[in-house]
């Protein structure tokens, strides 16, 4: 028996057990694990057509779709590696992603049709439309040349700073990432959980890579829209839910009517919820889940549990199974959180400095600082990066944004330090009003000095629209920083 025939291929697994059942929804249509099986082996197809060897990397450059989830088992099933790319780049931060990959096939949708060809033609690379190709016959009998092993994805992190890395994010992360998902929140034959996040990021791809380890149902929509989001959760049987933050607020500003029993779990990560956001989905029927994830640990890491979330605000909760999570300080004290186990990342792509940094001794150091109480609850105060000093003291931006978006005037806070001769840094904050309110500095920062230490309190303001964010809706504190300017 050759290795080719031994290949366990997720996709064709579960079309041979479950090929009736749904795998994509979409506006427009559904298709099922046989359907989405055809789908992929015809977008394979078409990749060996494209020129590309079992091995080669690809790049794929598309909006939320079903052939955007096609293209990535079929890369699976040729063997190649492929980077999601961030359709909010510029060609140019493209080709640079493409060519710092060494990609060998661009995949690309019709709607970036003319970004892929420009970047295309700037990084010497050849294309392939999903959908022509996902249209086409499929291949049969074509498969992987091995297991699904190894590298699966080369997710670029976001780059705040510094140029971005490729993070490679094997098969069997991803598998524990869905078995582990699977131990906390359970699964339902019926379960549906709705991508609307970027496919180009970590979390919003592991809900299709997710549904299809676990044989159910996942739901793309093109984008987010909060209007749409509610009559899915009310009218199309979605059960699970993964959004930021921002997101959950807008989808309650929306409208002010309840949500079905159906909705199992709403997990949101990218930083803590709100008190008064918390209050209001739980009065609404939404189970909120707090959680805590990043990139090189493929997504989730803790979880807070909805009967958690009222007695232990602005914790991510505890580590799902198999995961571990320590801090890098004395007992007690705010360290940068570490974390191990079988979701994270062997390295990044041909980068062995950076994964040195990020790898010691089998603990991912993640940059980010955080503590933990007394019943191993996780908080996550911020980036490393991101820590203000000032005059000596340490400021957690997050603690502060926390506090200023309980003001009822505050719908969304960025804390950032800025330069300042005396004391090192000042804090800063940049605030969006809430709806129909006007955001009177004076006032909030006498409703802050009931919160907080008065060194934490921010001495310069602005009142913004709305608050720079990537695609996966972290927050983007280094333009928020530019803003400011030099201290008059």
């Amino acid at each position: 028996m050759n290795a080719a025939s031994k290949a366990f291929d997720w996709v064709r697994h579960r079309a041979a057990v479950l090929p009736r059942h749904p795998a994509v929804a979409f506006d427009g249509g559904t298709w099922t694990f046989a359907e989405l099986d055809r789908r992929v082996s015809a977008v394979a197809g078409g990749i060996t057509r494209a020129g590309a060897e079992p091995g080669d990397r690809l790049a794929l450059l598309g909006a939320n779709s079903p052939f955007y989830v096609a293209a990535v088992f079929a890369a699976a099933r040729c063997g190649n590696p492929v980077a999601p790319l961030n359709w909010r780049l510029t060609p140019r931060e493209l080709a640079w992603q493409v060519n710092r990959i060494g990609a060998r096939v661009l995949l690309h949708d019709s709607a970036f049709a003319g970004p892929a060809r420009e970047v295309a033609a700037d990084a010497g690379v050849l294309l392939l439309d999903i959908e022509a190709a996902a249209a086409g016959d499929a291949v049969p009998g074509h498969s992987s040349p091995g297991m699904w092993s190894g590298d699966f994805m080369l997710m670029f992190t976001s780059g705040t700073t510094g140029q971005p890395k490729a993070a490679r994010l094997t098969f069997e992360n991803f598998f524990a990432s869905a078995a582990a998902s699977a131990f906390n929140i359970g699964v339902q034959p019926a379960d549906r959980w709705l991508a609307c996040m970027p496919l180009c990021h970590v979390g919003g791809l592991s809900i299709a890579t997710r549904s299809l380890i676990q044989g159910t149902t996942a739901v793309i929509h093109a984008a987010f829209d909060p209007e749409r989001v509610n009559a899915a959760l009310r009218r199309e049987g979605i059960t699970l839910l993964s959004v930021v933050p921002t997101m959950l607020a807008r989808m309650l500003e929306a409208d002010d009517k309840p949500y079905p029993a159906s909705v199992r779990a709403v997990l949101v990560g990218g930083g803590p919820v709100s008190l008064d956001v918390l209050e209001r989905a739980a009065s609404r029927g939404l189970p909120v889940l707090q959680t805590y994830g990043l990139t090189e640990a493929t997504s989730q890491v803790t979880t807070l549990a909805p009967g958690d979330a009222l007695t232990h605000l602005g914790s991510a909760g505890k580590p799902l199974f198999g995961v571990q999570v320590a801090l890098d300080a004395l007992p007690g004290e705010p360290g940068e959180i570490l974390v191990a186990g079988p979701t994270v990342f062997p390295g990044y792509f041909d980068d062995p400095a950076a994964t040195a940094s990020a790898l010691d001794s089998g603990w991912l150091r993640t940059g980010d600082v955080g503590r933990l109480d007394e019943e191993g609850f996780l908080y996550v105060l911020d980036r490393r990066d991101d820590l203000i000093v000032s005059g000596g003291e340490n400021v957690y931006p997050a603690e502060v944004e926390a506090a200023l978006e309980t003001h009822p005037a505050v719908r969304e806070a960025a804390v950032v330090g800025v330069p300042d001769p005396r004391w090192g840094q000042l804090v800063a904050a940049a605030l969006v009003p809430a709806p129909g309110r006007v955001v009177d500095p004076v006032e909030v920062e006498t409703w802050l000095r009931k919160r907080l230490a008065a060194y934490k309190l921010p001495r310069r303001w602005l009142t913004v629209d709305a608050l720079p964010r990537t695609t996966s809706g972290k927050l983007q504190r280094h333009r928020v920083r530019d803003w400011f300017g030099p201290h008059p």
